[in-house]
């Protein structure tokens, strides 16, 4: 039996721009863009040394009415303005229910952050990522030409981008989605941040952000581009986002970037120590999994799709260590939960997983992992066992 260490179920710092373009760009762009790509890899390093070494107290204030119970669908957001510093908190510029102040970064902020809780609660009855009503913070132009954005654990940060190679990480709603997802994980699912669990957390935050753009722009699964990213490169790039779930692998191909190194079935799985053994890199073999899924069923795919793998991500049997076959299996219990077994859903899943090469069975999912006592593998799942 593998014993887990308590600290792993958190990663120290979630970042949208995956390591290999920091490399890629530092390798091949010109002396300002590796300026900017060695300094944001620098501050990144930077973060994850600080959350490593301390523990981040988690801001959960429960909202409250007049009579002590919990305030329905009640959003929180405080956008903050760092004028080009790396000081938190920086500036209040807009609080919730304030109109636009005008600052491109701040609008596209606070409807990020409200089209994200809007997702959450009006689609699975979730107030706000860790289901307790916490506030949504979020800090924007963040340094100087910091070109990431960041959730450390209770707070979002953005970047303004160098304006070469990228644009402000507000300017995409899904980098805002994707990003607070991985909040939701780390309180509902206890994915550790490494190899295939790793990729099924940044997979996780892909879908979630994609769905909150696809709602955002009231698409449904045919009409959406499918794309993480978009508008965040320059027209000076060759691509079209950071990642493709439609077809991974196609998002860019640049000089300065390099390829887009996504694969999108099991016969192309990527074995490196680089990016947490390729979190962001093979991510795209679940990514079009569920876009299969999605795009099969028809219709908005936050309907069912969505709700399928919220249910795999508070299902108990989601391990710290699970891997893609272990995690095909729990959704289509998920869908046979749902849904019925034997039903659209249920050969949906089973095909789409199919298609990515995993094969999948209802066969029984082990429960015999236990983790050690004191540590914390987020909420047991609402749903009943399969």
């Amino acid at each position: 039996m593998r014993t887990f260490h308590p600290r792993w179920h958190r990663h120290s710092i979630h970042c949208i721009l995956p390591p290999y373009l920091l490399r890629s760009i530092a390798q091949n762009g010109t002396s300002t863009q590796r300026a900017a790509a060695l300094q944001t890899a620098s501050v990144d390093n930077t973060f994850r040394n600080l959350r490593l070494a301390t523990t981040l107290p988690t801001q959960r204030p429960i909202i409250r009415g007049t009579s002590g119970m919990m305030a329905e669908s009640q959003r929180y957001r405080s956008i903050y303005h760092l004028d080009g510093q790396e000081t938190f908190p920086g500036r209040l510029v807009r609080s919730e229910g304030q109109e636009a102040c005008g600052d491109a970064a701040v609008d596209e902020a606070y409807d990020g952050l409200g089209a994200t809780y809007d997702l959450l609660w009006e689609v699975f009855g979730r107030n706000s990522i860790d289901d307790s009503g916490m506030r949504l913070d979020a800090h924007v132009h963040y340094g100087t030409n910091y070109v990431n954005a960041f959730w450390d654990g209770q707070r979002m940060v953005f970047g303004d981008g160098d304006g070469e190679l990228f644009n402000r990480f507000t300017i995409a709603i899904d980098v805002i989605g994707h990003e607070l997802a991985h909040g939701m994980t780390e309180d509902e699912g206890p994915l550790v941040y490494f190899r295939q669990a790793g990729a099924l957390n940044e997979s996780m935050s892909d879908v979630f952000g994609s769905l909150v753009k696809q709602r955002f722009l009231n698409q449904t699964a045919d009409k959406a581009d499918w794309l993480i990213g978009e508008g965040l490169l320059t027209s000076a790039v060759q691509g079209q986002a950071l990642r493709s779930m439609k077809a991974p692998g196609t998002a860019f191909d640049d000089p300065v970037l390099g390829k887009d190194p996504q694969p999108g079935h099991m016969r192309d799985f990527i074995r490196t120590w680089e990016d947490n053994g390729g979190v962001h890199i093979n991510s795209g073999i679940p990514n079009r999994a569920f876009y299969l899924v999605a795009t099969q069923l028809g219709g908005y795919a936050w309907e069912k799709a969505g709700h399928i793998w919220y249910e795999a991500l508070r299902d108990t049997k989601l391990r710290p260590d699970c891997g893609f076959a272990r995690f095909a299996r729990i959704t289509l219990m998920a869908a046979s939960r749902l849904y019925g077994e034997g039903g659209a859903e249920d050969a949906a899943v089973r095909d789409a997983w199919s298609q990515v090469g995993i094969p999948v069975s209802r066969e029984k999912v082990s429960v015999a992992w236990v983790p050690p006592q004191g540590v914390q593998t987020g909420k047991p799942s609402r749903t009943p066992q399969a």
